[in-house]
């Protein structure tokens, strides 16, 4: 199996919002799309799943055209889009059947997950006596639910037909530590099953938990696309990270280094590479200087996020 983006175009009148988007996803695994609000991803996004018309390219899956009504595909979108006064259990049935899946396999899925997401209590009745709660219960619906709890019953709706591609767009947006840690916990078992997943996201630190792929958006141009470790490989280690028990200043001025951020917990300097790093921690033990941590590193995503896009953002996408 594969997945394949050709020049994906779409245009507003005048204005190019994506301009040719091409990657590929030659195995299974987790590919991100990154770029400042409006960059153009979640158009992307609508575009590969046909939510929106194309201008121009073509998504290919297993060599022919994707076509959504064919392809088990899990869609979490940024904009959460539950019903908000219609039953929990009513809206994921009506989701399973959308998807083709049998009533009886849809409420062995929903249990399945509800468990997994801990969301038992809003789902079933029997749950929430357990949990002590005695007034008469009503099916629970969207609306009394924290954003976090809706995040996950869209979760399970995206997952309830075992989807061979998944699309996450802002996956863990809002979503406290512990929610965050479960999504994680899931994203990494989907990936053991061997799925293809495309993920937006803001949170650069998720995305290298996850992505070996990437292509940043800016303007609706790819403006950085390849594999994360390679690319950071491109720039070479050259963000050392050091802290000493006393003043080492004298030693940042005879280097003429550029200090990039300073911390209580540690100063980060930018070097040129391994071999002045090295004379660097030479003349700091030669001075005496008591090292509590030396770290020579390759750029973060965000470092290198921020680099590439300027810190500016596009209008809304």
């Amino acid at each position: 199996m594969s997945l394949e983006v050709k020049k994906l175009l779409k245009k507003y009148g005048d204005k190019v919002v994506v301009n040719e988007l091409e990657f590929t996803m030659e195995k299974p695994g987790v590919y991100a799309l990154l770029g400042t609000n409006g960059a153009g991803k979640t158009t992307s996004i609508r575009m590969m799943l046909d939510m929106i018309a194309k201008d121009g390219g073509e998504v290919l899956w297993q060599g022919k055209p994707l076509k959504t009504s064919e392809t088990r595909i899990g869609y979490l979108a940024e904009e959460r889009g539950l019903y908000p006064k219609y039953s929990l259990m009513d809206q994921l049935l009506y989701f399973a059947s959308l998807k083709k899946v049998p009533k009886e396999e849809a409420k062995k899925k929903i249990r399945y997950w509800s468990k997994i997401l801990e969301l038992d209590e809003y789902l079933y009745p029997e749950a929430a006596l357990a949990r002590g709660r005695k007034k008469k219960l009503k099916p629970m619906t969207a609306d009394q639910l924290s954003k976090g709890n809706q995040q996950k019953i869209q979760l399970m709706a995206a997952l309830i037909d075992d989807p061979d591609l998944l699309v996450f767009d802002e996956p863990i947006s809002g979503l406290d530590p512990v929610n965050t840690d479960l999504f994680k916990k899931i994203i990494r078992q989907e990936m053991e099953k061997g799925k293809y997943i495309i993920m937006s996201s803001h949170q650069m630190a998720t995305v290298e938990e996850f992505c070996e792929d990437i292509t940043i958006l800016k303007h609706g141009n790819s403006v950085l696309q390849g594999n994360l470790n390679e690319i950071k490989k491109g720039y070479g280690r050259v963000k050392l990270e050091i802290k000493c028990d006393d003043d080492f200043s004298e030693v940042i001025n005879e280097f003429g280094l550029q200090i990039t951020e300073q911390t209580p917990d540690k100063t980060e300097l930018k070097v040129s590479g391994e071999e002045q790093a090295r004379a660097f921690l030479n003349s700091l033990i030669q001075k005496g200087h008591q090292i509590v941590r030396f770290e020579l590193r390759e750029p973060s995503l965000h470092e290198i996020f921020v680099e590439t896009v300027g810190g500016a953002s596009d209008e809304e996408d």
